[in-house]
C-alpha cells in the first residue's frame, strides 16, 4: 500500500474552539460503537474510587481484558484497603498475573493500601496533589481517580491521548505529562473529563499508536499527521 503524504488544506493553521468542538463531537458520536475502557466500566457500575485506583494501577501497560480478569480475581479476595493488607504479596501476585510487571504492581497495591489506611483512614484522596504523594501513583492514575472516581475536573492523558493530540496538531509535546499541561491551557472545561474516554477508544480501535487506520478515521480531515495511509481501513 502506498503511503500518502499530505497536509490537508482544510486543516486550520490556528486551533480554534470550533475546531475542538467538531473533533470532540465526532468522537462522541463514534464512542458508543466500541467497548468502553474497562476502568470506565467499573466507575459507571459501582462509582468506587478505590476500585478505580487499584484497577488503574493494574491496567498500566496491560490490555483491558487482562486487567478485567485480574481485578475480578483480586477483588474477590479483597475489595477495600483493610482487606487488601491482609493478603501477602504472593497472593496478590497470583491473583493479578499475567498483568504487566505483576510483581511490582503487587507491591504497589499493598503499599498504596497501607498509605490509605495510615494517612487517609482508608479513603482515597480526592485532590490531585494528595494522590500524587502516594508512591506508584502518577498523573495519569491520579487524574483518572479524580474524573472517574469523583467526577471532578481533571485531564487524564495516557498514550492514546498523547499521540492523538500530537497527530491532530493540538500540541507538540514529547511526554504525556507535557500534553496534559498544554491541554489545561486551552481545552474547554466541558471536555476535561471525557477526552480520555473518547481518545482511548479512538486510539484502541482506529488511531492506533503503531498502525493508524487513517482510511477509517472520521476525524482525519482535521489531522496534521504528516504521513497518512488512507488505504488503511
Amino acid at each position: 500500500m502506498a503511503k500518502i503524504k499530505t497536509q490537508l488544506l482544510s486543516t486550520p493553521k490556528i486551533l480554534t474552539r470550533k475546531d475542538i468542538d467538531k473533533v470532540m463531537h465526532i468522537l462522541a458520536e463514534e464512542y458508543p460503537k466500541f467497548r468502553k475502557p474497562v476502568v470506565t466500566e467499573y466507575a459507571e457500575q459501582r462509582n468506587d474510587p478505590f476500585e478505580v485506583l487499584i484497577s488503574t494501577i493494574l491496567s498500566l501497560r496491560t490490555r483491558d481484558e487482562t486487567t478485567h480478569q485480574a481485578w475480578l480475581r483480586l477483588s474477590a479476595l479483597a475489595d477495600n484497603p483493610t482487606a487488601m493488607i491482609q493478603l501477602s504479596t504472593e497472593e496478590i501476585e497470583k491473583a493479578i498475573y499475567p498483568v504487566g510487571f505483576y510483581k511490582t504492581k503487587a507491591k504497589t497495591v499493598l503499599e498504596t493500601c497501607k498509605i490509605l489506611l495510615e494517612k487517609y483512614n482508608g479513603k482515597v484522596p480526592d485532590e490531585l496533589d494528595e494522590l500524587l504523594t502516594i508512591k506508584g501513583v502518577g498523573r495519569k492514575t491520579a487524574n483518572l481517580v479524580l474524573t472517574l472516581g469523583y467526577n471532578k475536573a481533571g485531564i487524564c492523558v495516557d498514550v492514546h491521548v498523547h499521540v492523538i493530540c500530537n497527530r491532530l496538531g493540538w500540541v507538540k509535546t514529547t511526554t504525556a505529562d507535557k500534553t496534559e499541561f498544554k491541554l489545561r491551557e486551552f481545552l474547554p472545561n466541558n471536555y476535561w473529563i471525557v477526552i480520555n474516554d473518547y481518545m482511548v477508544v479512538h486510539g484502541q480501535n482506529i488511531c492506533r499508536t503503531n498502525y493508524p487506520r487513517c482510511g477509517s478515521c472520521k476525524i482525519q480531515q482535521f489531522c496534521k499527521y504528516e504521513t497518512k495511509d488512507l488505504n488503511r481501513k
